[in-house]
Parts: C-alpha cells; structure tokens; sequence
C-alpha cells in the first residue's frame, strides 16, 4: 500500500487555506496535496495562490515543514476563447511548488479546436515537468470516456492523459471494458469518491452532487472495487470528496480529511 500515492485534493477540504490544507493532509497521513490556483467558478470560496506571493512563501514552508508534496494543480479550462500561452505562469507556479500534474477541463464544443489546444497544453507544460489530465465531466464537452480518449490520441503528445474521476465515471456511464483499453502511462493519477443513487436525468442536480454531494469510498453504491481493479495498479489517487452536509454539521477539515483516508485504506485492502 505504501507504494500508492494518496493525496488530499482541494475540493475535500475547501473551505482552508493552502498551508491549512498541507497541516490537515500531514495530520490525516497523506502524502501529497492537491492545489487549486484557478478556481472551479465565479462563486467558488478561493485562496488566491496566483496573486499573493506571501500566501505561495507560507504555503511552500508549510511544505516543506511536513515533507508533504504537491502532486496536482487545478483547474485550467479549455474554452473556445482561451489562449494556451496565458497558462505559462500557472505553470511556473506549479513547478515552484514542484507539482507534476495538471487537470484541464474541455469546455469547448469545437472538439476539433479542444484537441489542438489540448496538444498546445502539453507542449507548454512539458519544460516544467507537468502531465496535463483531460477530466471527463458530463456536463463538459469532454463528456465521458469515450471523448475523452479520443481526444487525448488525437492530440497524440507523450506527457497527454486522462482523468478519471470516480463520480463522472458512474455520471457518465462509462465503462470499465473500454477503461481497461487505455494504456497505463494515459493515467498518471484518478481522484476517488463513492457515488450515491441512480444517476438523475438532470444535468443541473448532477453538477450540484458533483460539488457538495459525494460519499467517501465504500459509502456508496458504484463499482470502486471493479475501477481500481481496472486502473493502473500503483496509479496515485486524489481523494476528491466534498460533503457540504458535513461541513455544515460543523465536521471539521482534518476530520473529513480522515474519514476519507481511513475509508479508502479499508477499500484498497479489499482490491
């Protein structure tokens, strides 16, 4: 087990700063740290990392005071409008905190347009040592597996992959068949959450589970077992579970931090 990297992600515990996060995800027994310099939207609660030198300074000690690492950094957004280029600092603060993947999200129905961008992502990040990941998200225009992998051939750049997601893989009704067709060095990393219910044939309240509604791995009722058996397996896993009903319950940050990592070493002692 002490192989596999287990790393906190941001989403888990949003509401902390970044050197909060590195002191909770040190606490709980992780070993790395996912961090957000973009947000996810307008309305997100966000530590601006990009901006504030003394916020990246104390997050960087924080650091390197635990020994905890970054692996990924969240979220860049391919969209009709987006120049590649203007990703080069995001990178350069990523490197600075020596992460080595990246999470974009296509949101751009041009697909021809997402491949090329996406391949452009990919030459950029590679002098700073970084694997853009290509998210699958139903409600984006990489919509499920199946786009997804075809997107990142196309592109056909060594350090392109694939982000395979728990919640979005049970949204999207993807399958492990065609999972177990995308080779290993496609998928450096997966974030793990456990899904509740059937899948709502509204893609409002599905994006509404996806940012407050997820169960920590074993809690649910998708097909963990089946996905990491079928993943890569040593592949890192970002632990990426908001449970906005228990932050409101008042459970702290290093508690759910810990409840996440306690649930997933019980289900990897099961793969």
């Amino acid at each position: 087990m002490s192989e596999r990297i287990l790393s906190l992600a941001a989403l888990t515990v949003l509401e902390v700063s970044p050197p909060e996060m590195v002191e909770v995800a040190a606490r709980a027994g992780y070993s790395h740290v996912g961090l957000r310099l973009v947000p996810a939207t307008a309305e997100e609660h966000h530590f601006p990392l990009m901006a504030d030198a003394g916020l990246r300074a104390q997050t960087l000690k924080r650091l390197s005071d635990t020994g905890i690492k970054v692996a990924d950094i969240e979220i860049l957004r391919l969209k009709p409008e987006t120049r590649v280029s203007d990703f080069e600092a995001i990178f350069e603060v990523g490197a600075e905190f020596g992460a080595t993947d990246v999470l974009i999200a296509g949101n751009d129905p041009d697909e021809a347009r997402l491949t090329e961008n996406f391949a452009a992502v990919c030459d950029l990040a590679a002098p700073f040592g970084l694997f853009p990941h290509l998210e699958f998200m139903p409600w984006t225009h990489a919509r499920d597996l199946t786009q997804a992998k075809r997107i990142v051939e196309a592109a056909n750049r060594p350090n392109g992959c694939i982000l395979v997601d728990a919640f979005h893989f049970d949204r999207s009704g993807s399958s492990l068949a065609e999972l177990a067709q995308v080779p290993a060095e496609r998928m450096r990393y997966a974030q793990l959450c456990d899904v509740n219910g059937p899948r709502p044939d509204d893609m409002d309240e599905i994006l509404r589970q996806a940012r407050n509604e997820r169960r920590f791995p074993g809690d649910g009722d998708s097909d963990l077992l089946g996905l990491l058996r079928t993943l890569p397996p040593t592949i890192a896993l970002s632990l990426e579970i908001p449970t906005r009903q228990l932050l409101e319950q008042g459970v702290s940050a290093l508690e759910r931090a810990q409840m996440a990592m306690d649930k997933t070493l019980r289900l990897l002692g099961q793969v």
